[in-house]
């Protein structure tokens, strides 16, 4: 093939990609501002705490996320979509049994993005880790990185988009922390909920100031990392656990 014919057929190949999803719906910018006004800092990191200790059966965090960012399922759990679960833990020594959310953990140092050989997985700025559907290829060498098993590759086509959330057939996806309500000044809505409806387990803010509550509280109260072994310095932290 000569070199012509493999440019425009590239050329091709994203125009239909981009065709494939609603137009304007580009992750990538959102990695570049926080708001149409404000770029990404990396001054900021935006993180949760989760006190599991609170954390009890609702699923009021699960139903929030999936419903804020259009996430449905179509009754084949391990296949569906998700990007938050409840994962319960038993010690089996004592048979000690905690219920957690889980979700993309927003590492410092994410594998998702290491292993991404398109760059559709990136880390913004701030540390909010999200995937430009544009580039995804599908090849899901991230879902195999992740050691939290936080990322889902959608199976099914999608209808019904959110125009701040774009989804797609052959990609893959993963919680995004609301990135979309956190650009304009919300909070997550798992968070959001937790504090409406659940247990008031989930707190939200920017991990590196230090007049926010979730940085006092990180500072004043003993909280965790799941897998810490791995040094990824996490952005969700656990008290409890």
């Amino acid at each position: 093939m000569n070199p012509d014919r493999r440019e425009f057929l590239g050329w091709g190949a994203a125009a239909a990609a981009g065709a494939a999803l609603a137009p304007g719906f580009r992750l990538i910018e959102l990695a570049q501002a926080r708001s149409p006004q404000e770029a990404a800092s990396k001054l900021q990191r935006w993180g949760l705490l989760i006190d599991i200790t609170r954390c009890g059966e609702c699923d009021a965090c699960v139903t929030a996320c999936h419903e804020e960012n259009g996430v449905t399922g179509h009754g084949r759990p391990e296949t569906d979509a998700q990007w938050i679960r409840k994962v319960s833990l038993r010690d089996k020594r004592t048979g000690y049994a905690q219920t957690l959310p889980l979700m993309c953990q927003h590492c410092e140092h994410p594998p998702c993005v290491d292993v991404c050989p398109t760059g559709a997985s990136f880390k913004r700025d701030d540390g909010i880790v999200l995937v430009d559907k544009h580039t995804c290829i599908g090849c899901r060498y991230c879902v195999l990185a992740c050691p939290y098993g936080a990322r889902s590759f959608v199976h099914e086509a999608t209808s019904g988009q959110k125009p701040d959330v774009p989804r797609g057939k052959g990609t893959v996806e993963s919680c995004t922390l609301c990135v979309h309500r956190v650009d304009r000044g919300d909070t997550p809505a798992c968070v959001e909920a937790c504090n409406k409806d659940g247990g008031k387990a989930m707190a939200f803010g920017d991990l590196n100031d230090r007049d926010s509550a979730i940085h006092k509280r990180l500072r004043a109260e003993p909280s965790s990392q799941i897998r810490a072994d791995l040094a990824l310095n996490t952005g969700v932290r656990y008290q409890g656990l």
